[in-house]
């Protein structure tokens, strides 16, 4: 059945309030404040920061992305990837998500400045501004390089956990951070060669649409390699061990893999089995980086 033929109800179910959360990107988020949290201590973290922490910043993710939602509803409605969203169906109108963003986006402040600390909340509030408004209102149709600039935001989230237990801004955390920034170009740009066609019907200036596909892979690979110097730097800095290392050198190989066949294979298909490796990658990585945090405690244990 085409999109045309669907029906539209024009009546919000629960489904299309979730659907405005971007549940599958907010739990990547989630995930990685998470181990954010986990790093910032030898120890366990302490149930009140874990849980309202975690909840706290969750819920600002999904503030922020309903407010892309909003933002985005017309490119959202030309765009095939995205014209099934509840805006472009009809499902919820724009005063209702725009209400909805805005109790999601102050339940996290209330949660976070009153049960967390107040450092938290106000980076936190700093990455639901750049994501939600600078970014989604500015950044995406200024420039190609929106991405590099805007991925400040999306690479907050670790650095958020660890703040919630420390209540402080260290110098570690922000190799968490660099990480993800890193990691954002040639992640989305895979995806943007992906759907090149649509978003340049949208007239989105993604880097395939302004500078092409060959020059876009290109820029994948050299961003990977930076990647994977970044992903070093744990080790090197004695923040992670030998653990860590082995399966950032394992990962980050797979990831040269795919961007080094990008330059000669120039197939979609490949282009969207990078974007999906990319998101395999980056939960595997932090995986390692919190199996490998607890290892000294694990042996020691078994002694």
């Amino acid at each position: 059945m085409s999109d045309s033929a669907l029906p539209v109800s024009g009546v919000a179910h629960w489904r299309d309030y979730l659907a405005l959360c971007k549940p599958t990107i907010v739990a990547l988020i989630v995930f990685t404040a998470v181990v954010g949290m986990f790093l910032s201590t030898p120890g366990l973290v302490p149930w009140d920061a874990l849980l309202f922490g975690t909840l706290g910043i969750g819920l600002a993710a999904a503030s922020a992305a309903a407010i892309n939602h909003v933002v985005d509803q017309h490119i959202d409605s030309i765009m095939s990837r995205t014209r099934r969203r509840p805006l472009p169906r009809g499902n919820i109108s724009v005063p209702a998500a725009i209400r909805f963003a805005f109790v999601l986006g102050l339940s996290s402040m209330l949660i976070l400045v009153w049960l967390v600390n107040l450092l938290t909340a106000v980076l936190t509030l700093v990455s639901l501004i750049g994501y939600g408004f600078v970014y989604s209102m500015y950044l995406k149709r200024a420039t190609p390089q929106n991405i590099v600039i805007g991925g400040a935001a999306g690479a907050a989230p670790p650095v958020l956990g660890w703040t919630a237990v420390a209540n402080q801004l260290d110098p570690l955390s922000l190799l968490l951070f660099l990480i993800i920034f890193a990691w954002t170009p040639p992640h989305f740009w895979a995806l943007a060669i992906y759907r090149k066609n649509d978003y340049a019907n949208a007239r989105i200036p993604m880097l395939p649409v302004t500078h092409g596909t060959e020059f876009t892979r290109l820029h994948i690979l050299l961003y990977t390699v930076v990647l994977f110097i970044v992903t070093l730097l744990p080790y090197v800095t004695y923040m992670s061990g030998i653990l860590y290392l082995c399966g950032a050198i394992a990962l980050g190989g797979g990831f040269l893999y795919y961007a080094v066949r990008m330059q000669r294979d120039h197939s979609d298909r490949l282009a969207l089995e990078t974007f999906n490796y990319s998101i395999v990658y980056l939960m595997a990585l932090f995986a390692f980086l919190l199996a490998d945090h607890y290892l000294p405690a694990l042996m020691s244990a078994l002694a």
